[in-house]
């Protein structure tokens, strides 16, 4: 009995000793998760570090007497506002070279009348006040593009380009991309062909030239694909053209589609040697388009680079939602252009206006003599885009702290012709199949009578903010509440909900300020 009871004794004690064993290994596991997480966050946030934007250095005024014309590049890209969108949702502070304000403001549609002429794009036109700036006024420039029916584009030859390096396993890249292409495989049309080179390592052809209609067979190539080893883009580059080069469609719409985080690390990968290349691939008559993906090392400035020389796009794509807007909604703008080198100069008026400053676009301003260059390359402007440009100006009779008087020149002299025009801008663009420039002319007398729009006004906010994130030097009043209720007072339609997400969006900022 008492043997039994030793032995009963020892099964309990052993009992509670494994317990208290089993106990100790969860805290530990418990202890060694939390530990595991405090590092995955730690390389996260090293990572994040590593993202690169080129410097922006913010357009000062300049005087109308001594600089009279503003010439500049049009920009459709709206990477920079999905790119901020991230940020802010991620509670990240936004670094001031990631806000590029001409990016943000074109991420929005506005109500622009389509072109009645044989021209591809209508000016538009209006002015306004400064909302943070009582001593200036504010220029709202729009172009917009025709719009090509579905059925009338022409047909594509597309190459899809997908860096599947280490870098892009992460969820919200090549899982994200694998789903965002899925959208626009699925608009994609019997005489539409597409072909799939991937690049890690090395670059290799997935899919040869497929038909449009063949959406099993292209979807099944995108399931194939994984994440693994370096990022050799300018090989992966050269195959891609090569593939357009082979399966090049006359008279339709050749085009290579970069899907990438940017991350460039084997052969070239300098955005010198990078921009060489593109540049010399665009003389084969293909188009690039570049999405950026992911976060912690996206290189913004690869991709731009590359967008701009190749006579292209760039967008960011955050979420799900973003692709459907590039791939779906913006389908024909994303895809097919209706003008290339498209170049804006604006000549202002000095009896009207005494200085003025074009806000945004820093990286695509042009010389004024580069305007009737058609050596010189430009954006392209896609099937219904819109294109908006803000400057403010400070009229003539009005001193400001912005800018500084100048002394009258002693060998020039100051003659200024009697006229009551404000400004006149001048539009040079290509047809995407030619290498000579058409132009356009828009005078712009004004129009005191007329009330702002709604577009003007939500522009204005969009503007606004982005100078906040910059900690520009020309904002007078800074109050963000200010800003969140001019867009939500000018909300217009906002069928799609992109307006309203940017108000969310302003008022989530704030607590991360």
């Amino acid at each position: 009995m008492k043997t039994k009871m030793v032995k009963k004794n020892r099964i309990l004690i052993l009992g509670v000793l494994l317990v208290i064993v089993s106990s100790c290994n969860q805290y530990h596991d418990k202890r060694y998760d939390v530990q595991e997480t405090i590092v995955v966050e730690s390389k996260i946030d090293d990572i994040s570090d590593n993202e690169s934007y080129k410097e922006v250095i913010e357009n000062g005024f300049k005087g109308v007497y001594t600089a009279p014309l503003s010439t500049f590049s049009i920009d459709v890209d709206r990477a920079s506002y999905s790119n901020i969108r991230r940020m802010i949702n991620n509670g990240q502070r936004v670094p001031e070279d990631a806000v590029k304000i001409e990016e943000m403001i074109n991420y929005f549609k506005y109500d622009y009348k389509l072109p009645i002429d044989e021209h591809p794009l209508a000016i538009h036109a209006e002015e306004g006040s400064t909302p943070w700036n009582k001593e200036t006024k504010l220029i709202k420039i729009g172009l917009k593009g025709k719009e090509i029916p579905a059925q009338d584009m022409l047909a594509s030859n597309l190459v899809f380009l997908i860096d599947v390096s280490g870098s892009m396993s992460q969820q919200n890249k090549l899982p994200l991309l694998k789903k965002a292409f899925g959208l626009l495989v699925a608009k994609l049309r019997k005489e539409d062909k597409v072909s799939i080179v991937v690049y890690a390592g090395a670059a290799g052809v997935v899919l040869e030239a497929t038909s449009g209609d063949n959406k099993e067979k292209i979807m099944s190539a995108f399931d194939t694909l994984t994440a693994g080893g370096g990022t050799a883009g300018g090989e992966g580059i050269e195959l891609a053209y090569k593939i357009a080069e082979n399966n090049f469609i006359r008279n339709g719409n050749n085009r290579v589609i970069l899907a990438t985080d940017g991350d460039f690390n084997i052969g070239m990968n300098s955005d010198k040697e990078m921009g060489e290349l593109i540049k010399e691939k665009r003389e084969t008559g293909v188009f690039l388009t570049c999405m950026g993906f992911g976060m912690g090392n996206y290189k913004d400035s690869k991709l731009e680079t590359l967008a701009d020389l190749g006579n292209g796009n760039h967008a960011y794509v955050d979420t799900m939602q973003e692709a459907q807007k590039i791939f779906g909604l913006e389908f024909g703008g994303t895809l097919f252009a209706i003008a290339k080198d498209v170049k804006i100069q604006i000549e202002f008026n000095p009896k009207k206006i005494k200085a003025y400053r074009l806000i945004g676009y820093e990286n695509r301003i042009l010389k004024d003599e580069d305007f009737i260059d058609d050596t010189k390359d430009a954006g392209e402007l896609g099937s219904g885009h819109t294109v908006t440009a803000l400057y403010e100006i400070i009229p003539v009779g009005v001193k400001s702290k912005y800018y500084k008087e100048m002394s009258d020149l002693k060998y020039t002299k100051k003659v200024i012709k009697d006229s009551d025009e404000l400004f006149t801008v001048k539009l040079r663009y290509k047809n995407p199949k030619e290498n000579q420039s058409n132009k356009l002319e828009y005078v712009y007398l004004g129009d005191k009578e007329e009330e702002e729009s709604i577009d003007f006004k939500f522009a204005a906010s969009v503007a606004w903010f982005g100078m906040k994130l910059r900690g520009s030097e020309y904002i007078q009043y800074q109050n963000l509440e200010d800003i969140v209720d001019l867009a939500k007072n000018n909300k217009g339609k906002d069928e799609q909900g992109y307006r309203a997400e940017f108000i969310r969006l302003m008022n989530s900022y704030k607590g991360i300020r």
